[in-house]
């Protein structure tokens, strides 16, 4: 029986939302819909009823969900067994990250993990340049968006918001934008090359926001650096919350058009090449990030 489609219908019913738990699983929702499909073809019974504004608990599905963990719970047993999970994996994994994440957040937690696991080496690569997953030979990447690449798989590690914001000393300069036209007349700072960006205003209306048809003064393409051109009042810029939520906090950058959000709940995902059995010290490395960082991230608090 397919242990992920039995995963992704305990998620489901955990949630009561087949879209939000394929999503966890790395999965777009054609394709959780797909599987929880053929998962219901297996047992001959539909485990979900589903509407247009609601999903719900079978009678045959909820009398299938507690064996549906035992399945799972049998599995995770099994794969310790076998080293999955077991302090005493051994080998080097090379992983690749945005070196401004990892410096905030994954570094410091290294020396508790190689304490944890002293069979493992690993072999970071960080930079703000996207580095290739497989022609890199990496274990592991984590990544801003889940790849169109069908020789990749991915985990959700955390929701990953994205913020306007401006120094104080640059919105009283320019004046604060109240709706995203006025971000035409502004100065604004790049990150690489930012695609059309998709918003919802404070009444669900929807529109876009072209980056590119705007005055980018300047282009950067180092996370650190372009926080700091933004704390210096260069521009108006748009950054993930887990970069700058501090200095939000403190006061240091503003938060500019707070009542619009940006795209469709975006999210930092670790993406791994696709093999029908995922190694030890890859499984343990991303158990230890979604526990340290995934379950209760820092700057969704």
């Amino acid at each position: 029986m397919d242990t992920e489609g039995i995963k992704l219908f305990v998620l489901a019913a955990d949630k009561l939302n087949i879209s939000a738990a394929g999503r966890e699983l790395g999965m777009p929702p054609a394709v959780a819909s797909a599987r929880l499909a053929k998962l219901e073809k297996a047992v001959g019974a539909d485990l979900l009823h589903r509407s247009t504004r609601k999903v719900a608990l079978s009678t045959e599905g909820a009398e299938f969900l507690p064996f549906a963990r035992e399945i799972l719970a049998q599995e995770n047993a099994a794969m310790a067994a076998m080293g999955f999970g077991n302090e005493h994996v051994s080998g080097t994994l090379r992983f690749t990250a945005s070196s401004t994440f990892a410096q905030q957040y994954i570094v410091p937690l290294v020396p508790a993990f190689l304490e944890k696991y002293p069979g493992i080496n690993l072999d970071l690569r960080l930079s703000d340049m996207e580095l290739d997953l497989i022609q890199g030979s990496f274990d592991l990447a984590l990544r801003d968006s889940v790849l169109p690449d069908s020789n990749l798989k991915a985990r959700k590690l955390a929701d990953d918001v994205r913020v306007f914001c401006a120094s104080s000393d640059y919105l009283a300069k320019w004046g604060t934008p109240e709706h995203p036209v006025d971000l035409h007349s502004h100065q604004l700072i790049a990150f690489k090359s930012q695609a059309t960006i998709t918003l919802a205003g404070p009444k669900g209306e929807k529109g876009q926001f072209n980056p590119r048809g705007s005055q980018n003064r300047l282009i950067i393409d180092d996370g650190s650096s372009y926080k700091i051109a933004t704390m210096a009042g260069a521009g108006v810029a748009i950054h993930s919350l887990w970069s700058v939520h501090q200095e939000l906090s403190e006061g240091s950058l503003v938060r500019v058009l707070p009542d619009y959000r940006m795209g469709a709940e975006p999210a930092l995902w670790l993406v791994y090449p696709k093999s029908n059995a995922l190694s030890a010290k890859v499984r343990v490395f991303i158990d230890f990030l979604v526990e340290r960082i995934g379950q209760k991230p820092p700057w969704m608090t």
